[in-house]
């Protein structure tokens, strides 16, 4: 083994043994060769944002957006990524790590706000934490063994991931989170499915749906469970213009700990279909999307139904589009996402989103947005303390103008 200078001159004056010099050469080298495979990336994720009109209490209520954002500029989110993805090997392992800093940490909502843990509403929350493992059976089963993120959806809770900037409502009322197991199989390129099993719907890590200190609303047994089970079909490449277009299905049934309403703490039931459709037209991709939320205990229901458009019109430039109708859920004390609607009976809004994206530097996503939120309700957006009917609202629309810079690392 060859020692640098420094550590032969140690010897030579009996600071070091060559023998304990050998063995943190050994750490040194196993550590190194532990961390040659791991990847360190990330991205910062920027915006301003107008929202026409005055009074922004009532905001439209889809995830990371909020009146906190409005008329001003924001840091949203940094996130830092650990990884060692599994090689080819049959007994493949790896791991990764996402860690989230800022204000939209908050809203990932993954830590408990009781006084015991140590950063609540601190800016930082952990979003995924899992290990990665495969086994050899048939043409390989992957397991994520911890926190990761959930299985249904067609926006990610990854900004730079979507074509938008602001998510759906659909996205809004998802699972996002779950602390368990979960299995991944491919049957072959056209066919692939997920099974996992969870503590509850989430996204509060390691919380349970039994019993605990401090929380008497929970009555299960200690062996109750959120389950979840996905299918995906993929076009193969033999289907012409449509090779690559997908569609998607996937449920969540467990308990629900405050994931879309804070007065939720029930079982709930989350059905999820989407589907990609590559077309002739040369850069353009379609979408779809259906969401529904079942509130078992008191027989609520709320879902969401979205369309998608994108068009690569050049290397940088790209057209998004999306609309999509809600129809929100009243619970015993008032709708889901709408909360400060407790007079109203299932709010039913349209929006319609319109992004375009310019890829002008490197490794910077840079986007202009508008949105539009019609409700069929009456006034539900706007107002605030000086307005008679506070919690009405003062307008049945609600217009927001946006850009949005991330810079991918």
């Amino acid at each position: 083994m060859k020692f640098n200078k420094w550590t032969l001159g140690l010897a030579a004056v009996g600071v070091v043994s060559l023998a304990s010099a050998v063995k943190a050469e050994e750490r040194a080298s196993a550590v190194m060769t532990a961390l040659s495979s791991t990847t360190l990336s990330g991205y910062v994720d920027t915006s301003a944002q107008w929202n026409i009109g005055n009074g922004n209490e009532n905001s439209p209520p889809y995830k990371f957006g909020g009146p906190e954002k409005a008329d001003g500029f924001n840091l949203n989110v940094v996130q830092l990524r650990l990884e060692k993805p599994l090689d080819e090997s049959e007994w493949a392992a790896g791991y990764r790590v996402d860690l989230w800093f800022g204000p939209d940490a908050n809203t990932l909502n993954t830590q408990n706000g009781g006084s015991t843990t140590a950063f609540p509403g601190r800016d930082f929350a952990v979003r995924q934490a899992y290990v990665a493992l495969r086994a050899p059976v048939g043409n390989g089963i992957d397991f994520k063994v911890g926190v990761f993120d959930s299985i249904i959806g067609y926006e990610s809770v990854e900004s730079p991931s979507n074509p938008n900037f602001t998510r759906s409502y659909g996205h809004s009322i998802e699972p996002q989170t779950h602390t368990g197991v979960l299995a991944s199989y491919r049957f072959s390129d056209l066919v692939s499915a997920t099974v996992g099993i969870a503590n509850t719907v989430g996204p509060i890590i390691n919380n349970r749906a039994f019993d605990v200190p401090g929380d008497t609303d929970r009555n299960k047994a200690e062996s109750y469970k959120t389950y979840m089970a996905s299918l995906a079909f993929t076009a193969p490449s033999d289907w012409g213009f449509l090779s690559g277009s997908s569609l998607y299905a996937g449920i969540v049934n467990g308990f629900n700990d405050n994931e879309v309403s804070s007065d939720l703490d029930q079982n709930t039931t989350s059905y999820y279909v989407g589907a990609t459709l590559a077309t002739p037209i040369a850069g353009l991709r379609l979408g779809g999307s259906f969401d529904f939320l079942d509130v078992h205990n008191s027989n609520d229901q709320a879902w969401a139904i979205a369309g998608y458009a994108s068009y690569q019109a050049t290397e940088k430039l790209s057209l998004h589009a999306r609309g999509e109708y809600l129809r929100d859920s009243t619970s015993n004390n008032g709708p889901m996402l709408f909360s400060h609607l407790s007079s109203k009976n299932q709010p039913r809004v349209l929006a319609l989103t319109g992004t375009i994206q310019y890829d002008l530097w490197k490794n910077v996503i840079s986007r202009l947005e508008a949105r539009w939120d019609h409700s069929f309700e009456g006034e539900q957006f706007g107002a605030d303390g000086s307005h008679e009917n506070y919690f009405a609202g003062h307008s049945d629309n609600a217009y927001v103008l946006l850009a949005n810079i991330i810079y991918k690392f």
